[in-house]
């Protein structure tokens, strides 16, 4: 057992096997749809939501974990660790940040380190990564929060949607409010920079968009080591297309495929496919 504990919220996109590997706790957001909660990446599964989503006329909502969640997690962990490390989305995406925040300064009974990653989805998660491997080496509470700012400026997350209704809905859009109007069939790419959703450009088509990110991750990284993770919701053809164009083209370390959680979901629909990339030091691999 590592002496500093990782938690995050569900948002992170975090594979299971890493969070497993790794010991990290991830705290769900709730979904609440035609009265029924649902924990998420728990109740619901990704593919059963999507499929409801696409043919559903009610709209799910969202809530983010409440202060208890927070705090009953940091005084369990409190028993077994010295110090917590807790990483979340950027606070201009989400109110979770400040409830942590809360729930470090007044119920746990170990310091904890509340880390606004900057970012959000599968970036964030590879904020947390970063994190959990310094804990797993034996860091202290200093260590493996460096470890996790240190990252930060090299997370990036790129993105094209079916649709901007979604964001639009959730409050979410960002700069991406400006193509609201437009009559054309547009596809945006989006990303996320210091918290907020900004357009890197319009395509005509879906493929022109999926190579734009591709291109655009490019101008990112250069030719230095890097660790991506392709997200989709309800798209895995067309991310498993995306997967082979970044091992042909990039020294990809590490690869996984993740689903959007329903939470995220919800503020996106169905037919998000993008890219999540973490730039490694070249001189420490």
């Amino acid at each position: 057992m590592s002496k500093i504990a990782i938690v995050t919220d569900s948002g992170a996109c975090v594979p299971a096997e890493l969070v497993q590997r790794y010991h990290i706790h991830v705290v769900p957001f709730e979904l609440v749809w035609d009265g029924q909660s649902y924990r998420d990446g728990i109740d619901i599964t990704p593919t059963e939501f999507y499929r409801r989503l696409r043919t559903s006329s009610s709209w799910p909502t969202t809530s983010q974990p409440a202060l208890g969640d927070f705090a009953t997690l940091y005084a369990q962990l409190s028993q077994e660790v010295e110090g917590i490390v807790s990483i979340h989305a950027s606070g201009e995406l989400s109110a979770t940040l400040h409830t942590a925040q809360l729930a470090a300064e007044q119920a746990s009974p170990v310091p904890v380190q509340v880390i606004d990653s900057r970012t959000g989805a599968a970036a964030e998660g590879f904020v947390v990564l970063a994190a959990a491997r310094a804990a797993a080496a034996g860091g202290s509470l200093e260590e493996v929060t460096a470890a996790a700012k240190a990252v930060i400026p090299r997370v990036g997350l790129l993105a094209t949607l079916e649709t901007l209704e979604y964001l639009h809905r959730g409050g979410r859009i960002g700069e991406a409010a400006a193509l609201l109007g437009s009559r054309l069939r547009i596809h945006p790419v989006l990303y996320l920079a210091e918290g907020r959703v900004k357009v890197a450009g319009v395509t005509r088509s879906r493929r022109k968009a999926m190579e734009r990110i591709l291109d655009l991750m490019a101008e990112c990284v250069g030719k230095h080591p890097m660790c991506v993770s392709a997200f989709h919701a309800d798209a895995l053809q067309e991310i498993e297309w995306m997967e082979a164009k970044v091992h042909s083209r990039f020294d990809c370390q590490e690869f996984y495929i993740t689903e959007f959680t329903p939470v995220m979901g919800t503020h996106t629909g169905p037919g998000v496919i993008g890219l999540a990339f973490c730039a490694r030091d070249q001189e420490k691999g």
